[in-house]
């Protein structure tokens, strides 16, 4: 009898170990995955206006915490602190705003215009040489998009109604993320401890070590970042009006905000100095400027970047340019701007967990 009763439990037991059983139950584990992660990538979809104010809110805390920690300090209440800290911040955006904004516009028509000589330069040459190149991609997307303007236009009615909800959209997004920036001041600690305590006691000194170090790259990050952009501004700026190179001020407005895209956004702002200093200037002040680029470019790289950003993002280029392709394909400019900080983070976390397995007695 006992023999006949240890039988049908190994029976089913050898069932279960078999090469093909496992692999089907695996199968359907990767399976599982996939849907349950495709259900979450539709809500998230859904979610977008919601979620990406909430997560754009961290990077403005990450620079206003240190101000509202002071305030705290000196005994003013963290409400009230917060709110002050906000409400500067946003007088000084707007005050610059303001300053800049005339300037620059003034000067848009002949930026736009300078680009359109310079680019039809070396269209020129490019035809004119031993390549004998007619046709640039740019061209022909440049040719699509009129197409697409052309056939687009006919629904202007439907176009002015969809531009009017992407605004609305817009602006209810901004202000949740003024509110929750506010509240991310004033109980920014609360907020943490809080989500902490969402999981299991056995991890939540793990989750506190990543949320330490997820939290440490994005200051560090949007930080280095901004003196990194007024760096190059500024340099480059005085390169142009030393070159005598005209639109001066909005090409330096262009790099402060191409920096905030790393390697793209250099690269795109610096080509169209180049083009601005060869429309304007001609082939020895482009060559010139291409130069000075270059030269701010590598001081940034070797001496800026190490220490404003420092170990901060240890993101390989190539990891830097498929995490902005694919958070401007996902999620446009926005998703642009907050790929390589998203990503740094995820490796910081992802870093963490290996030493932390590391370090685990076997």
């Amino acid at each position: 009898m006992a023999d006949s009763h240890e039988e049908p439990t190994g029976g089913r037991r050898g069932v279960w170990e078999r090469p093909v059983v496992r692999a089907g139950l695996i199968a359907w584990a990767i399976a599982g995955v996939l849907v349950i992660g495709a259900i979450v990538g539709m809500v998230l979809a859904r979610l977008t206006v919601v979620i990406v104010p909430l997560v754009v809110a961290l990077f403005p805390a990450a620079v206003l915490v240190p101000p509202t920690t002071a305030l705290r300090r000196r005994g003013v209440p963290g409400g009230l602190a917060a709110l002050v800290v906000l409400l500067v911040s946003i007088g000084l955006l707007v005050g610059l705003f303001s300053i800049l904004t005339p300037a620059v516009a003034s000067e848009l028509g002949g930026l736009v215009q300078s680009l359109e000589d310079g680019y039809t330069q070396v269209r020129g040459w490019l035809a004119r040489g031993p390549l004998h190149v007619q046709t640039l991609p740019l061209d022909q997307m440049l040719s699509q998009l009129s197409e697409q303007a052309a056939e687009q236009g006919a629904d202007l009615s439907g176009r002015i109604l969809e531009a009017g909800a992407v605004v609305l959209e817009g602006v209810a997004g901004v202000a949740l993320m003024l509110f929750t920036l506010f509240f991310y001041l004033k109980d920014g600690a609360r907020i943490a401890t809080w989500v902490r305590n969402l999981f299991p006691q056995r991890v939540r000194a793990d989750v506190q070590g990543i949320g330490d170090r997820v939290w440490f790259t994005i200051g560090a990050y949007i930080r280095g970042l901004l003196v990194i952009g007024l760096a190059d501004a500024f340099f480059i700026g005085i390169g142009l009006l030393v070159l005598r190179v005209p639109l001066a001020l909005p090409l330096s407005v262009l790099v402060f905000f191409g920096a905030l895209f790393p390697i793209v956004g250099a690269f795109t702002a610096g080509t169209v100095a180049v083009l601005v200093a060869l429309a304007t200037k001609g082939i020895a002040a482009a060559l010139a400027v291409l130069v000075l680029i270059v030269v701010v470019q590598q001081l940034e790289g070797h001496i800026l970047t190490p220490i404003m950003l420092g170990r901060a993002t240890e993101l390989h280029p190539l990891a830097v340019i498929v995490a902005l392709t694919s958070g401007a394909v996902l999620f446009g400019i926005v998703g642009a701007f907050l790929s390589v900080p998203v990503a740094a983070s995820m490796a910081r976390a992802l870093s963490y967990l290996r030493q932390r397995t590391a370090t685990e007695p076997a």
